[in-house]
């Protein structure tokens, strides 16, 4: 950027913020220079001596004289806030000063009130703007054809009319445009904020559910293992020392799980170390832990459960895991689960029911609890295309119900899905 542009763009950039906090400053600052310019020449001398002018023309007094350029100059005070009623004051002074056969050289505050009419007035009222000033200029025309042909007049006012047209239809676009990119950038700015709390609303939500899965899960199955060990200790220490030793086991497979999803939430230069996620392989690994806390549960599998792919293993592994600590939570170590995976052509149905607690009513839970696992298991399932129904199982009988179906059908676009 040049040193002229750039002192030329800063002096524009202080007009426009010296107009914004004070805008009858350069309202009447054009008024001024207008009288300036033009005015004061017609009122020291006439039209450069010339005895055809003179001839032409009259020459007002110097009250009327000055009545006609108030007409004419005044009206610019409000061409920006009423452009259209200014340009009808000056365009009604200017054809009464040519019907008088006056020539003023104030006469220039016509262009620049139709300057200002095309870019601060409605378009619907440039086109009878532009029919009037025709008119007059017309007139002046016929008036100065004694000095110059008609048609060259014709040819120099209406190419100067049309240029004041043109330039503020030019700024008018302009301005249309630089509004229209700002507000587009506004707009853009409060989507990609709206984006970042979405996706950061949407990372919690992940991580909650990720945490409540392998927290709620191992801290249950650890809860009941030490009540049975402190109920054992009495009666068969050996059975106490064993249910210690599951607790340690079940708390470093939850220290494990956790410092692999910290791992992959912690921004570190090398990637770190993990492990494989859960897959229907673990589910008899999850059981035989739910078992070591006292219930007995029935595990079956039908149709081809490892040819599934891995995010949907992960899915089943979690849902399972999710049901079977609510049954160890809230049927008790008494309970029997029986579980069911099946995979049915394109849908993968899961079945977890246990018989309730031994001897008694199931428990309920900390609500709030229940309600966040249950929710994390139908998100889980949505992602899918599934849904997850929970309830009690219908009299005659007794205890819970889980069922969750998976739709398996790939998405379009995706590995192995139509194009």
């Amino acid at each position: 950027m040049s040193p002229l542009f750039a002192r030329l763009t800063r002096a524009g950039q202080w007009l426009r913020q010296a107009d914004r906090a004070r805008p009858w400053m350069l309202d009447t600052s054009v008024v001024v220079l207008v009288f300036v310019m033009f005015c004061l020449a017609d009122l020291v001398h006439a039209h450069d001596g010339r005895r055809e002018l003179a001839a032409r023309f009259t020459r007002p007094p110097l009250a009327g004289m000055l009545a006609l350029q108030a007409g004419l100059v005044l009206p610019l005070l409000w061409r920006r806030r009423n452009p259209s009623a200014a340009f009808a004051v000056i365009t009604a002074v200017f054809l009464l000063q040519w019907s008088l056969g006056v020539l003023l050289r104030a006469d220039v505050a016509l262009l620049i009130a139709l300057y200002s009419l095309t870019l601060h007035g409605p378009l619907r009222h440039l086109a009878w703007a532009c029919a009037v000033t025709a008119l007059g200029l017309v007139l002046v025309a016929v008036r100065v054809s004694a000095v110059v042909s008609v048609w060259d007049a014709l040819f120099f006012l209406f190419s100067t009319a049309i240029a004041a047209v043109a330039v503020g239809m030019a700024v008018r676009i302009r301005r249309a445009q630089l509004a229209g990119l700002r507000e587009r950038a506004a707009r853009l700015e409060i989507e990609r904020d709206q984006r970042s709390r979405l996706a950061a609303a949407t990372e919690r939500t992940r991580v909650a559910r990720e945490m409540h899965d392998i927290v709620g899960h191992n801290l249950a199955v650890m809860i009941t293992l030490a009540d049975a060990g402190v109920y054992a200790s009495d009666v068969t220490p050996e059975r106490g020392k064993q249910a210690l030793l599951l607790i340690g086991d079940t708390g470093r497979q939850a220290l494990g799980e956790l410092r692999r999803m910290l791992g992959v939430l912690r921004e570190e230069a090398e990637a770190p170390a993990l492990s494989p996620q859960p897959g229907i392989a673990d589910i008899d690994a999850l059981c035989a832990r739910i078992r070591s806390a006292g219930p007995l549960i029935t595990y079956r599998t039908a149709g081809d459960t490892d040819a599934l792919d891995g995010g949907v293993q992960v899915t089943v592994y979690r849902i399972v895991q999710e049901a079977l600590t609510n049954s160890l939570k809230h049927a008790g170590a008494g309970t029997r689960v029986h579980l069911t995976i099946g995979v049915e052509g394109t849908r993968l149905r899961i079945r977890v029911q246990d018989t309730g607690p031994h001897g008694g009513s199931r428990s309920a839970g900390p609500p709030n609890e229940e309600g966040h696992g249950l929710a994390g298991m139908r998100e889980r399932a949505a992602l899918y295309g599934g849904t997850v129904d929970a309830g009690p199982v219908p009299p005659p009988g007794a205890g819970w119900t889980v069922r969750a179906t998976l739709d398996l059908t790939p998405l379009p676009g995706s590995e192995g899905g139509t194009p």
